[in-house]
């Protein structure tokens, strides 16, 4: 389908890694339209994903009681992952997936 058929792509912020990185987490969400919500995923590998819907939203889910700084690190890479910003990667134990 394209999108002259009805089924629009959602708007694509210009992102820079230094507004990915310093732009406080609670307004990145709201200017890249991700809607963030807690995973019930509970092994200590999983460090949260994203995922684009087909109708074009985003969803970030993030694991519970891990400490503010790793869910903040973690948000904002994975954000500019889906937004194809230039991030270098993750240290080990982090690696990225996609599906």
């Amino acid at each position: 389908m394209t999108v002259s058929q009805g089924c629009a792509m959602p708007e694509r912020p210009e992102l820079t890694p230094a507004h990915v990185l310093d732009t406080p987490l609670p307004r990145l969400l709201a200017e890249t339209g991700v809607e963030l919500f807690d995973s019930t995923i509970t092994d200590s590998g999983f460090c949260g994903a994203v995922v684009q819907r087909k109708k074009g939203g985003i969803l970030l889910a993030m694991p519970t009681g891990r400490s503010q700084i790793e869910t903040d690190t973690v948000a904002r890479y994975l954000i500019a992952q889906v937004f194809d910003v230039d991030l270098s990667e993750l240290p080990p134990p982090f690696t990225t997936t996609e599906l």
